[in-house]
């Protein structure tokens, strides 16, 4: 594979990846315009997100055996061509609840683009460079939280909350002819074997047999829960409890996400000298130390705003660090199988995001303590999880090829 080739995949699953995080944050500016508009409140229009989250989750379990077995590009033609149509409808919502079911429906095609852009990196590249390669795809994917709330921002002033979801209609469209003239079929086609529920079955258990497959996912998705309370609640907190404009929500939004970025791409620095398993553990401490301060300062009323920012790039900061070395390691074992283990993890990273965002939503009491406990318990329990690895790889109980340098 030449460099132009290699930078060219890599953009396109960057733009894949990017899909549910443009879906996610380009419309948070737009929730108290939604709520007027449709004649509700923003914790209804929070559900909304809840929603997305639910359909991914779910989605993804679908596509990963059967781009399996069907390959990587027609399953990815035809998620990403639901994703336009359900955009349009989101665009027409005439009611809260409309909206809320056709973000799910939205979810349902766009979650493709996450398994197979994890699925088509496990294909391509050696196992040595993966933890490197999904820091790159965080590089592409860490800049969509910092332009959408931006965009977001920019077409309320130019327009109304509808067009966010013609503009992400447009974005999928992109995708689609990208990925119908650019992108080679990476996977294995297999036509002879009839795709049945016991088929699938005995490919998400082969991967649950894999004894680190379940920390690593588990210490992936416990921590990236913490970035979906986060978003979740981030809209009240910083427009609403914090009276910032929606620009200038948008530019806090950017520089937490930049947090991100910068953590992804240390990572590729730092896996020049250090083990993933280093790595991921001292993001951990960061995570439950940054967990415990926020606790603290909200305790002793002496978190601000620029105190609350601090952490939040901190705590998004070690995420960049401990997701693409997480993803890369729980991904490993699987080749045959690789959509099916990507899929399995994007479901897990998924239910948790879907809980504590629909937790933070429930939990809403004009206070910035649900999004904060919601982080704690992510942060936290990160830790645990990588504290229980770390003990069951000293015993010799989980072995990994490149858990060590």
């Amino acid at each position: 594979m030449t460099n132009k080739q290699k930078y060219s995949l890599l953009f396109i699953l960057g733009g894949l990846s990017a899909l549910a995080p443009f879906s996610i944050d380009m419309y948070l500016p737009a929730f108290p315009a939604i709520a007027t508009g449709l004649g509700t409140n923003i914790s209804q229009v929070a559900f909304s997100l809840t929603s997305y989250f639910i359909g991914i989750s779910v989605g993804q379990l679908f596509y990963g055996p059967i781009t399996d077995k069907y390959g990587r590009r027609k399953p990815l033609l035809f998620g990403l061509g639901v994703f336009f149509l359900a955009s349009i409808a989101c665009a027409l919502s005439p009611t809260i609840d409309w909206l809320i079911y056709m973000r799910v429906i939205m979810a349902l095609g766009g979650c493709v683009g996450m398994v197979v852009s994890r699925a088509v990196v496990r294909d391509v590249f050696p196992v040595s460079e993966t933890a490197k390669i999904f820091s790159t795809l965080m590089l592409i994917v860490g800049v969509a939280p910092i332009i959408a709330p931006s965009v977001g921002s920019y077409i309320l002033t130019v327009s109304t909350w509808r067009t966010i979801f013609y503009v992400l209609s447009g974005f999928s469209l992109i995708l689609i002819l990208s990925v119908y003239f650019f992108l080679p079929e990476s996977g294995s086609i297999n036509n002879k074997l009839p795709l049945k529920l016991k088929t699938i079955v005995r490919d998400y258990k082969t991967v649950f047999s894999e004894k680190s497959f379940m920390y690593f996912a588990l210490a992936s998705s416990i921590g990236m829960g913490g970035m979906f309370a986060y978003i979740s609640g981030s809209s009240f907190v910083f427009m609403s409890y914090f009276g910032l404009s929606e620009s200038t929500f948008g530019y806090v939004f950017s520089a937490n996400a930049a947090g991100f970025i910068a953590g992804s791409q240390l990572n590729r620095l730092l896996l020049n000298k250090y083990s993933s398993l280093q790595i991921i553990t001292f993001a951990s401490i960061i995570l439950v130390s940054v967990s415990g301060l926020m606790l603290l300062t909200y305790s002793l009323s002496i978190i601000t705003l620029p105190i609350l920012v601090g952490l939040l790039i901190t705590f998004l900061f070690s995420l960049g660090l401990l997701v693409p070395n997480t993803t890369a390691m729980a991904l490993a074992p699987f080749k045959a199988t690789a959509g099916s283990a990507s899929a399995l993890i994007g479901f897990i990273q998924m239910v948790f995001g879907a809980s504590l965002s629909g937790i933070v939503s429930f939990m809403h009491n004009e206070t910035i303590l649900p999004m904060i406990l919601g982080m704690a318990f992510s942060g936290c329990g990160a830790f645990i999880v990588i504290l229980m690895l770390n003990s069951k790889v000293k015993s010799g109980i989980v072995q990994h090829a490149y858990l060590k340098k």
